[in-house]
């Protein structure tokens, strides 16, 4: 699931024709970088494949005083259609994705085990730094979003919220996990 498609082609379907840096002005207004993995920098890119494809067309050229020249595009019937599609994916889509940590506590180095708990408390470190982070962008992006980015915002702290309590959960059975890989290298070893 392309989220630079759905923004673009979102944007073009609600708001009418726009060129590239309308729409790049709208992403930095909706601050989109804080709340999706839409980067601002690659709209003009996606605008040019999403024109290739036939899903936006250019209706006119515009100039505004000693400006470059301006493509301003507008949604196509195969770009709504295509915008279906996209927004179907994603509400309903579950995109749960693997964790390589998750291999490496299953796979430890049983020549390491003495630093696991600090490894893990570093690591814990960092994910409550990202939770403040994320709090802290929730906050300040708050006045300028809608009901339904408020709640995308507040899903994400609470991602990283379960994610810290599962990890506190981990902390609390590392001796356990520690004193069972000792165990199975000493039986390995038998």
């Amino acid at each position: 699931m392309s989220s630079i498609r759905l923004f673009i082609l979102g944007s073009l379907d609600s708001a009418g024709p726009m060129h590239g840096h309308q729409l790049r002005l709208l992403a930095e207004e909706e601050r989109i970088h804080l709340w999706t993995d839409v980067s601002v920098g690659s709209l003009y890119g996606a605008i040019k494949r999403l024109a290739n494809e036939g899903l936006i067309e250019e209706v006119r050229v515009e100039r505004e005083g000693s400006y470059p020249e301006r493509q301003v595009f507008e949604i196509t019937a195969e770009g709504r259609r295509a915008l279906a599609t996209l927004r179907e994916t994603g509400l309903s889509t579950v995109d749960f994705r693997n964790d390589p940590f998750d291999l490496a506590m299953a796979r430890l180095d049983p020549g390491t085990l003495d630093a696991l708990p600090l490894v893990i408390e570093t690591r814990m470190l960092a994910l409550r730094t990202k939770l403040s982070e994320q709090e802290f962008l929730a906050r300040a992006a708050a006045p300028y979003l809608s009901r339904a980015e408020a709640w995308v915002m507040q899903h994400r702290v609470d991602r990283l919220s379960a994610e810290v309590d599962s990890h506190e959960h981990l902390l609390s059975l590392l001796p356990d996990i520690i004193a069972d890989e000792q165990a199975r290298k000493a039986h390995a070893h038998d």
